[in-house]
């Protein structure tokens, strides 16, 4: 952060993923001590959220963050069912989320879940338990996540050695269109692909990645978009603090967009919230109109029922939300000259 030269004001602030609450009471609040120092918030309600886990978050912890403004803790309570939190390979039990939850509630007023689906073992009325039992903790926010074999994880490795099975493509969409109507019941609104918020209560820091609007990012492996260059740190957490320290850049990978890319991007990211994309807000903020560039692609997913398409711009339907992936990669490919 120091990398910035002076403090800039910021209008969010959001501390992780990774789990910054693994640090000790101590280290935390050096961290937080950073932050109040660079990332200055301004505005009179400004969003601060962190993540957390279980086993990570109590009430020395919540308290600290509270005092330096943190006013909403997303937890990562991924299942809770005893079978699904080990098949995941999480290091908490169930038993442990009431009690952070009485810790975060105690000193922060917004609370937000993050749940797994689909995970090795699970089926239907796994998946309606969860939620149910998420429900019963009435947070504001919860975000739900098909779950992803990623090369290298330990369930990666168990699904290359036959250790677990991922379940079949019907049940996770099965999984999936559960989750938004029972939350919707629930009186949620699905404002985005993977989440669901009480009325007001939308994640505005994560609505600015979808809007594919600018934002800072430091530490290991972070992101930044700013002034139309987006750049990656490096995700070697020795060689990040080897630069940091000798006062090199942790960058390892940075690209300066074209308007076109830009503009493909922003599509991209838009379309996955239930706002969907403006035209005219989007003509103002790539230069270029929405027709021109995917009108074609739009109209035959429009005809087939998966978006709404009309003057006002371009929402997905319920049928859409859920090939949401499949459809923005076919838009991409509308991009006569994506850059390399």
């Amino acid at each position: 952060m120091a990398g910035l030269g002076q403090p800039r004001l910021v209008e969010s602030v959001f501390i992780g993923g990774g789990t910054p609450t693994y640090l000790n009471a101590g280290h935390l609040r050096r961290l937080l001590e950073g932050i109040h120092k660079w990332l200055p918030l301004r505005g009179d309600s400004p969003e601060y959220s962190t993540e957390s886990t279980p086993e990570s978050l109590d009430a020395e912890k919540a308290a600290l963050l509270a005092s330096f403004g943190v006013n909403r803790v997303s937890i990562g309570v991924q299942s809770f069912r005893p079978e699904l939190l080990q098949a995941l390979d999480r290091r908490h039990t169930s038993d442990q989320i009431p009690r952070t939850v009485e810790a975060v509630r105690r000193h922060i007023e917004e609370l937000s879940f993050d749940l797994i689906f689909a995970a090795p073992g699970s089926t239907l009325e796994t998946w309606a338990a969860d939620l149910d039992a998420a429900l019963e903790f009435e947070p504001q926010h919860i975000s739900t996540y098909g779950l992803t074999y990623e090369k290298g994880t330990p369930l990666w490795k168990n699904r290359e050695r036959g250790l677990a099975y991922a379940i079949g493509e019907d049940l996770e969409l099965a999984m999936y269109e559960h989750s938004m109507d029972r939350l919707e019941a629930a009186g949620f609104e699905h404002y985005e692909i993977s989440s669901f918020a009480r009325a007001g209560h939308r994640c505005r820091h994560n609505e600015r990645y979808w809007a594919n609007e600018a934002y800072y990012g430091f530490g290991v492996g972070a992101a930044r978009y700013v002034h139309g260059v987006r750049e990656l740190n490096t995700r070697d957490t020795k060689s990040y603090i080897r630069k940091v320290l000798a006062e090199e850049s942790p960058v390892f990978q940075s690209e300066r967009l074209g308007p076109l890319d830009r503009a493909f991007e922003t599509i991209g990211t838009q379309l996955r919230r239930a706002d969907g994309i403006d035209r005219e807000r989007f003509r103002e903020q790539t230069g270029f109109e929405l027709n021109d560039l995917v009108g074609e692609t739009i109209a035959l997913f429009a005809g087939t029922g998966l978006c709404i398409n009309d003057a006002a711009g371009i929402k997905l339907t319920r049928r859409g939300k859920c090939v949401a992936d499949g459809m923005i990669e076919q838009l991409m490919k509308s991009n006569p000259a994506p850059t390399a």
